[in-house]
């Protein structure tokens, strides 16, 4: 079932990436264009929870075709080592919302100084080379505006949407009473919102309380409620 999934949401972000860059004028007047870029932001940010799921082993149990779903993913989300992000997700796991967490900014609760900080952890050199050759290899065979409104925005896009219901809002303010250990609080349950906003992310305590549930299990879990 994992394996099911996790494809299908490579296939779909594939699918709309070209059929947009294709198909879809970029017009402000155009509904389909709105349409078309929300949908690929949304895209993006599955392919990112299917290699954060690779991380925790839950595509597959079978080792090897879970890390290699889980290192395209990564590569095809931003560029982005699979093995840099393995070792900060699970310090994240180990210690969150500490000063070893590099998800959290111990610093700053504002939500775009943690964002830069939170993007600063996971961005190199060679992700922004990945994803300068990304980006003149897709202009050179479709144009510039194109690519700049379903690839490129999209790409920045799904990184607020992962940051603010996968981080920002379950981890923030932990010195107000968040559920130890895990420091972490879940949505309201809601599970359409769940699954639009961020792939059930939202109920994220539970998450980190049983880190190998699929994020597709996790609205079966008892939402704590504790927003």
């Amino acid at each position: 079932m994992g394996i099911v999934i996790a494809l299908t949401i490579l296939t779909a972000w594939i699918f709309n990436l070209f059929f947009s860059l294709k198909f879809v004028s970029v017009n402000l007047l155009n509904p389909l264009f709105y349409f078309s870029v929300l949908l690929q932001t949304y895209f993006f940010t599955g392919l990112f929870i299917t290699s954060h799921d690779a991380m925790h082993g839950n595509i597959t149990s079978n080792k090897f075709i879970n890390n290699f779903i889980g290192k395209i993913s990564c590569f095809l989300f931003a560029g982005l080592s699979y093995k840099r992000l393995i070792k900060n997700h699970f310090k994240h796991h180990s210690a969150p919302t500490s000063e070893d967490d590099p998800d959290f900014d111990t610093h700053t609760q504002n939500f775009w100084l943690w964002w830069f900080k939170f993007m600063k952890e996971y961005t190199t050199v060679l992700q922004v080379i990945i994803m300068a050759i990304f980006y003149n290899v897709l202009k050179y065979f479709f144009n510039e505006p194109a690519v700049v409104c379903f690839w490129l925005i999209p790409a920045i896009l799904s990184t607020l949407q992962l940051f603010y219901f996968g981080t920002y809002i379950p981890h923030r303010h932990p010195e107000r009473n968040l559920l130890k250990p895990h420091y972490a609080r879940s949505q309201r349950k809601n599970h359409l919102f769940a699954m639009i906003s961020c792939y059930f992310f939202g109920y994220h305590y539970e998450h980190h309380d049983s880190p190998k549930t699929p994020w597709w299990q996790l609205y079966k879990a008892g939402t704590l409620n504790n927003r």
